[in-house]
């Protein structure tokens, strides 16, 4: 009765201790090194054709309730774990249908509260959105404009690498202002200027401090709108004709219609 009793014992320590462990991700080992929690709060937009995937050390994610491991639009999460000592954590970010590693992110415990914020789209990848902010407008009947440019020179392989500018005109040639710095990683200076009907404008984009076309020989236009009382992050595109030669920038994509900026 005895040994009885000492291995129904023994069998439900051990049942508690290996079921205390069952999620590696949240439950400390035992360690010399110190422990501590971590969490990465991610939020993304994807617009990709295919959806996307997110593993930790090798490990996928699962997102929202249904426990999806891949996911395409919208996404928030709040990744919780814990930093074994010095140990990294290694989210890697790959397309679900053909594997193509997106991009690498590294976390440590010198932040153990951190966050991982993108945008994409087929040759466009914007980081950081949580730390964008969009231009204030100085006046209610004001429309206003900021511009990142990251599939510059995709097609068109002009060769320059610097900052750009953009002449931006009423269609019936008005100059309304120049937007500078406009650059492939980084949003642009802030443009604003009274909204007018009709509403559409045209930018005309040029070197930095110049009025010289950034391709040699070919002026390079994007038609936009503006729009009342709203302030617009534009993603500025280059595109492709059928032959796969350059054929023009497009800036129809605005990030605030995929995020809420505060």
């Amino acid at each position: 009765m005895k040994n009885t009793v000492t291995r129904t014992l023994f069998f439900t320590i051990t049942m508690a201790f290996f079921g205390s462990c069952a999620n590696d991700e949240l439950t400390p080992y035992y360690s010399n090194e110190t422990n501590q929690p971590g969490k990465v709060v991610i939020v993304g937009y994807s617009a990709l054709a295919d959806s996307i995937q997110i593993t930790a050390n090798g490990k996928l994610i699962e997102i929202g309730k249904d426990k999806k491991t891949a996911f395409a639009k919208k996404i928030e999460k709040e990744y919780e774990f814990v930093y074994y000592g010095n140990a990294e954590k290694t989210l890697e970010i790959t397309n679900k249908v053909t594997k193509e590693l997106l991009r690498t992110y590294r976390f440590n415990s010198k932040t153990p509260i951190d966050t991982l914020s993108f945008f994409t789209k087929e040759n466009i990848w914007i980081d950081k959105i949580t730390s964008i902010k969009p231009g204030v407008l100085s006046k209610p009947s004001n429309s206003g404009f900021k511009f990142i440019f990251p599939s510059k020179n995709k097609y068109s392989n002009s060769g320059y690498e610097g900052k750009l500018d953009g002449i931006i005109r009423k269609i019936n040639g008005q100059v309304l202002g120049v937007v500078e710095n406009i650059d492939k990683d980084k949003f642009s200076s802030f443009i604003e200027f009274p909204f007018s009907s009709p509403p559409t404008i045209i930018m005309e984009l040029v070197k930095h401090g110049t009025t010289e076309s950034y391709i040699t020989g070919k002026k390079v236009t994007v038609m936009m709108t503006m729009s009342v009382n709203k302030s617009r992050l534009i993603v500025l595109d280059e595109k492709k004709d059928a032959s796969g030669a350059f054929s023009g920038v497009e800036g129809t994509l605005n990030l605030v219609d995929f995020f809420t900026f505060k």
